[in-house]
């Protein structure tokens, strides 16, 4: 009995729930591919990969929070591309003192719903149409296309989470509006295909993350309030 239930919770497991923001572009693809099947079958054959494709992009899996107090957790799947101390984007209105910046770029095989890095009330959300450069590079932050979130925790401090478009990327979602509170962990958003996002942290604190380390949003732990551990240093075994 325990053996197939064992297996049912693997089978269950590698199902992932697709996110609702995807259901137009399945639909239309499934529509696209049964018509091109009748049409001309091996162009349907490649339009239904691209759905499934598109299947993949969307999905939504469940994350495990740390909810311990003081955690600044990823809000996004990806590599972590480059940890650097700069002056934070104007439109955060954090100041001109500079602050660690995390950036997670996600790929197109990357899971790439964005959830908070902290609990708290989003108390600034600023859009910026920008250009839609590769966004692993630095000056993304400033040139991109974005949406840029302040969320001030109960204690009065401020995380910056910047979501960030990219080459393919044309379309960026955010959930949580202006006013609403949000818990560490929760879903407020999702850039498609390809893209970036950036997490500001309070002045002085670093990063517990190492650049090349694959971030997994919603669980990996970026910097910890409560401890004065100093930046981590790694090595690619």
């Amino acid at each position: 009995m325990s053996d197939r239930t064992s297996l049912f919770d693997t089978i269950t497991d590698f199902i992932t729930p697709v996110h609702r923001e995807g259901t137009p572009f399945i639909a239309a693809g499934a529509v696209a591919t049964l018509l091109l099947l009748w049409l001309w079958p091996p162009l349907g054959w490649i339009a239904a990969l691209l759905t499934l494709y598109v299947v993949y992009f969307f999905r939504d899996p469940d994350r495990v929070t740390p909810l311990r107090e003081g955690l600044i957790i990823s809000p996004a799947d990806g590599k972590v591309s480059s940890i650097e101390t700069v002056k934070p984007p104007a439109e955060l209105g954090l100041g001109d003192e500079p602050r660690v910046r995390v950036s997670v770029f996600l790929s197109v095989f990357d899971v790439h719903i964005n959830r908070a890095p902290v609990a708290g009330r989003i108390t600034r959300s600023h859009y910026f149409p920008g250009a839609f450069m590769n966004a692993a590079l630095d000056k993304a932050s400033e040139e991109n296309e974005r949406r840029s979130l302040i969320i001030e925790m109960a204690s009065g401090t401020q995380i910056g989470v910047v979501q960030i478009a990219g080459l393919v990327a044309r379309r960026i979602v955010t959930f949580a509006r202006e006013g609403d509170s949000v818990g560490i962990g929760e879903r407020f958003g999702l850039i498609r295909f390809g893209s970036r996002v950036d997490t500001y942290l309070p002045p002085g604190r670093t990063a517990l993350v190492a650049v090349g380390q694959r971030a997994v949003g919603g669980e990996t732990v970026l910097a910890d309030l409560k401890s004065d551990e100093a930046e981590r240093e790694a090595r690619r075994n």
